[in-house]
């Protein structure tokens, strides 16, 4: 056992308050993309074209393939060690003393078992549905039917490997198609047209993936939830930064405040500075890896094994 583990292990029973902050890296090992890495999602495509209001108000049926398509690996993969390390966690403590702030929309936290209580699903979730219209206030939560429409049927599989996405196009004459490869970013199998998308039950209007769009504020209810927590006596003991970098707002202003306030830092993620990693950064630990194969080992001295 090395000397951070052997430290954070001998501090972490102590804690009476604790937050976990979650990113992309985390279901990694569940077979979904990371973000901004060399096989990132947005590497591979536009997202101004696929993850903004604008682009579902000019193309709603291309933005909902891309998230049927995300929708269908999130549905293909299955909650890590990590994500269960996280749930025993959370069932550990009550939810004004612990909780989960989780930036991936991918569900496997719920789905690990989680207590719903002490989860924050800032950036929303793929498995719910919100109508568009501004009159009519139908959310769908936990939906997990796939495809949603009869339309969507099969366009997830166009995009199951991305480094080789190929669409089949005909010739005016009707002879056989050819494979001409796709570019880096997201095309469309087909036309679909409003009608056979998802659509509201209330009012008909359409449905909309239930996520934070760049472009969108955060849910103001969560954020406010969270606030609380932060700084309500007694002040936070730990904060747990799972697969991210910690670095984008609001992430990196938990880990801020956490610290201000005398609290400490365990970083558990495949890229972490040199001076944590030598313990050179005070009241912080790091633990560089695949954070699904850490957790679980960090965590034994308060949920045993997985």
């Amino acid at each position: 056992m090395n000397k951070q583990l052997k430290e954070f292990q001998e501090y972490l029973p102590k804690c009476r308050k604790i937050i976990a902050l979650v990113g992309a890296g985390l279901s990694a090992s569940s077979g979904l993309p990371t973000f901004r890495g060399s096989q990132g999602l947005w590497k591979n495509f536009n997202m101004i074209d696929l993850a903004t209001p604008d682009a579902f108000y000019i193309d709603p049926g291309l933005v909902w393939q891309f998230y049927s398509w995300r929708r269908y690996g999130a549905l293909r993969a299955k909650p890590n060690k990590g994500h269960y390390a996280l749930s025993k966690l959370s069932h550990k403590f009550n939810s004004d003393e612990y909780i989960t702030i989780t930036q991936n929309v991918d569900g496997l936290l719920s789905r690990s078992g989680h207590n719903l209580d002490s989860l924050y699903e800032i950036h929303g979730s793929l498995f719910d549905l919100k109508c568009t219209s501004f009159m009519c206030n139908y959310v769908d939560h936990n939906n997990f039917k796939q495809p949603l429409t009869k339309a969507l049927e099969d366009t997830e599989f166009e995009y199951s490997n991305l480094s080789t996405r190929k669409r089949t196009f005909g010739d005016s004459d009707g002879n056989d198609g050819v494979d001409i490869s796709l570019s880096p970013q997201f095309n469309p199998v087909k036309t679909i047209l409003e009608k056979d998308l998802p659509s509201c039950p209330v009012c008909h209007d359409l449905l909309r993936p239930g996520v934070v769009w760049f472009g969108e504020s955060l849910p103001l209810n969560l954020i406010t939830e969270i606030d609380s927590f932060v700084e309500l006596d007694p002040s936070v003991d730990l904060i747990l930064v799972i697969g991210t970098s910690g670095t984008v707002y609001p992430a990196n202003s938990y880990v801020e405040r956490v610290r201000l306030k005398g609290g400490k830092v365990a970083i558990f993620n495949t890229d972490i500075e040199d001076n944590i990693l030598n313990g050179k950064v005070e009241d912080t630990w790091g633990f560089k890896g695949d954070a699904a194969e850490l957790l679980p080992i960090a965590l034994k001295p308060l949920i045993g094994d997985i």
